[in-house]
């Protein structure tokens, strides 16, 4: 049977851009959650030609969940949504599975039916116990919960916009093929800025474009990156949950498009030795009644004392937060001197090598940016250490510490020593979730080779939280 006789739901990429922009500017502004689920609730009833909801979850890793939801069947049920928990990697323990899904209403997104399948609207959801309470183990939660405090207490918006770079290989299923071929296979050569307009790389980053302004990321620039089929593709900031959701957003749109090409999308750290490797350049600000609190025209590179303050205390807590930052076992291998690596436990407003950068800026756009995230890194777990440590966090009694000679682990073992030993990696967590993170992390960095050598390793790729094998992770 065909699409067109089903008549679902199916938008052109301009009606799409405007819904999701409206939908952007609600939950900007702060409209109260009672009036937008009403909202949307209607919205559904109303609108015959949807037939199912997205539901989305991260788990404690940042992989990226999507359950769906018959429509009619969401809307008389959504209070009271259940999973098994002990499913999910990080989550409940099997003699405690019961989860339940609430529905973050404002967070909610029409998609491209040419690329989702038509009939389908998106939302991201929030774990719930079964105490009632937000899951300590959703990490989304704990990020939204710690971002509404500091607004009712202190009046602050916390602002992210992130650059996530990531690279085109060929074949479908180039990860999981991996441990047979060896290798990944370039789409282009071309480098920095040079593709050709046609040419696949070119084509997977115009479509991917497309279809995030459709989405409304609000696009700045994309361009092919300074590796070999390597791509980043620049939107606009936002509310730090938001921009979180972006960035799952973003990598399920690359992953998907490139599926479609006969591609595959992969945000590996490092997936080839030789060339750079790929980050999640991280730029926050905090803005309090519309004034951008790091920004001052008479301060150090126009940086106010409030975000120097912010810088001191990323920097004392470098090595406390870098698993958080840097998951994985292949994250290291980006954390090279040779490649620009932002490996130095430092400020600096020129040297791409320090972990924190001060980029130009004004009024407006003054921002700090936390360049060591890798990619693969959960993006609520990243937003909550770097806001939690800036704000909240202690600054180090040493001299010159913008400056001092200190370096980001360069493996995980010495990553998970410094995870396990640190009290503000409690501070931020909670001993129960900080002790599964680290579990997680233990049991990849078993699984590949202590010491990692010249080229990247079959477990490293395998056992990457990111590769989507069912098979293998049941194998862990």
């Amino acid at each position: 049977m065909s699409n067109e006789l089903r008549n679902y739901l199916s938008l052109s990429y301009s009606e799409l851009e405007e819904m999701n922009l409206a939908a952007k500017e609600s939950r900007k502004n702060r409209v109260a959650i009672d009036k937008i689920r009403e909202e949307r609730l209607k919205y559904l009833r109303d609108e015959k030609r949807i037939k199912a909801v997205t539901v989305l979850f991260s788990d404690l890793e940042g992989r990226l969940h999507m359950l769906d939801y018959d429509k009619k069947f969401l809307v008389a049920s959504y209070d009271n949504l259940t999973f098994d928990g002990s499913s999910i990697r990080g989550f409940t323990a099997q003699r405690e599975s019961d989860l339940r899904l609430g529905i973050d209403w404002a967070a909610f997104y029409w998609a491209p039916a040419d690329i989702f399948g038509a009939g389908k609207v998106l939302v991201f959801g929030e774990v719930i116990d079964k105490e009632g309470t937000p899951y300590t183990g959703d990490l989304r939660s704990v990020l939204k919960q710690f971002a509404a405090g500091h607004y009712a207490k202190n009046g602050y918006t916390l602002n992210a916009a992130n650059e996530i770079e990531g690279f085109i290989f060929r074949g479908v299923d180039a990860e999981q093929e991996y441990y047979r071929t060896q290798s990944f296979e370039y789409v282009n050569t071309g480098g920095y800025y040079h593709s050709l307009p046609s040419d696949p790389l070119r084509s997977f980053i115009d479509t991917a474009a497309e279809v995030q302004r459709a989405m409304g990321f609000e696009n700045e620039k994309d361009h092919p990156e300074v590796a070999p089929s390597q791509f980043e593709i620049n939107y606009g900031y936002g509310e730090v949950v938001q921009a979180a959701d972006q960035i799952q957003l973003y990598k399920l749109i690359c992953r998907q498009i490139a599926t479609r090409m006969g591609l595959t999308a992969s945000f590996l750290p490092k997936p080839v030795v030789g060339v750079n490797g790929s980050g999640m350049h991280t730029n926050v600000s905090i803005s309090k009644e519309g004034k951008n609190l790091f920004w001052d025209p008479q301060g150090e590179e126009k940086v106010s004392q409030f975000g120097w303050d912010f810088v001191d205390r990323i920097l004392t807590h470098g090595n406390d937060t870098c698993l958080a930052l840097n998951p994985s076992v292949n994250a290291y291998r980006r954390l090279d001197p040779h490649f620009e690596a932002p490996n130095q436990i430092k400020a600096s407003a020129t040297d791409r090598g320090s972990m924190v950068r001060i980029p130009i800026g004004n009024e407006k756009s003054s921002r700090v940016e936390v360049r060591s995230v890798a990619p693969d890194a959960n993006p609520y777990l990243v937003m909550l250490s770097v806001f939690k440590t800036g704000i909240e966090g202690e600054t180090a009694k040493i001299d010159n510490l913008r400056q001092a000679q200190r370096y980001l682990p360069d493996n995980i073992y010495t990553a998970l020593e410094d995870w396990n030993k640190a009290e503000w990696a409690t501070t931020l967590l909670g001993a129960d979730v900080k002790g599964r993170y680290a579990d997680l992390k233990q049991a990849a960095a078993d699984r590949c080779p202590r010491l990692l050598g010249t080229f990247v390793k079959t477990p490293e790729v395998m056992y990457h939280h990111a590769v989507y094998n069912q098979f293998l992770w049941n194998r862990f």
